[in-house]
């Protein structure tokens, strides 16, 4: 394997920092390949996640929102040839838009990785084992890649001794409440977390809340009703998603619904509570031993996540 493309249609940050590990993994196992990326969006890592030192290429086809017109099916090869690049050994497609892998697929390649349509479109016709794109690679590959977890220690020393100084005692409990997209109700009631802080404090657990600058009515009302509650974000200039997830290092827990900063905590693989309603907790939840994860599709047969209740949460606390 000389040449890896991989393909994110995400836009968010989650989706991107999702993919950390897999990255890791291949770059350890596939030491004198080059790792290109191919967006629909920007390319995260070489901007808002830069601090995490993910060195992949940008794969650039000058086809804005890539996959997702189907005019692009007509003109992929045309572009790649101006390129001048020779074709891909491997490429991964994370997503499983049909059209967006039938555009994917006119890109010249040696390997074709997708579990889109249950296999259809990949080079090889197998059964995968799971949800876990290393583990599917593996029977894809015949190969044993050996899964790479993202280090934390080895983050920018500025932002590891920021957190420290933010957050220099233990028995910390971590909280994300806001999403990030508004297009799919994910959020649960800040009530509820405020009940569940307050259920925290009560076991000297100390709550720490990860919630953006610019949202001062939410953080006086839990400032309000939450006594000790730690805004650390606020209390720095430094603002990327690196310090989130150095600080994240700091907790001995954490509780977080489906958005960016729930995948920020996750690298630093501390035990972790996440609920879901409406999106896939199957695809988007960490992959690690150390989260518990409620979906109130499972628990309820409801897309809702409110139907989770306060003490549902404080049970696997």
């Amino acid at each position: 394997m000389k040449k890896i493309l991989i393909y994110n249609s995400g836009g968010g940050l989650g989706d991107s920092i999702q993919i950390i590990p897999l990255i890791l993994s291949l770059k350890n196992h596939y030491r004198k390949s080059k790792i290109f990326y191919l967006g629909a969006h920007i390319n995260h890592f070489e901007n808002k996640l830069k601090e995490y030192n993910i060195k992949v290429e940008t794969f650039n086809l000058n086809l804005k929102y890539f996959g997702f017109r189907w005019w692009h099916l007509f003109i992929v090869k045309k572009n790649f040839k101006n390129q001048n690049e020779s074709k891909f050994d491997l490429i991964i497609d994370l997503q499983s838009k049909f059209r967006n892998t039938m555009i994917l697929k006119r890109i010249p390649h040696e390997h074709f990785y997708s579990t889109t349509f249950n296999n259809f479109f990949s080079s090889k016709k197998i059964k995968y084992k799971s949800d876990n794109y290393i583990e599917n690679l593996n029977v894809f590959l015949e190969e044993k890649i050996k899964p790479i977890s993202f280090n934390h220690n080895k983050l920018p020393k500025n932002l590891i001794s920021t957190a420290k100084k933010l957050l220099p005692k233990s028995n910390y409990i971590g909280f994300s409440i806001t999403q990030g997209n508004e297009y799919r109700k994910k959020s649960w009631s800040i009530y509820k977390f405020i009940s569940l802080a307050n259920k925290s404090l009560i076991k000297n657990k100390i709550p720490v809340f990860f919630i953006e600058k610019n949202q001062e009515h939410i953080i006086e009302k839990i400032k309000d009703q939450v006594p000790g509650a730690l805004f650390p974000e606020t209390q720095t200039d430094l603002a990327c998603p690196a310090l989130v997830t150095a600080l994240s290092s700091r907790l001995d827990q954490a509780v977080s619904i489906d958005n960016g900063v729930m995948h920020m905590m996750a690298l630093t693989n501390i035990p972790m509570i996440v609920l879901f309603g409406p999106t896939n907790s199957e695809k988007f939840a960490p992959k690690n031993n150390f989260t518990k994860i409620l979906d109130s599709k499972k628990l309820y047969g409801t897309k809702d996540i409110e139907s989770i209740s306060v003490d549902e949460v404080y049970d696997l606390i």
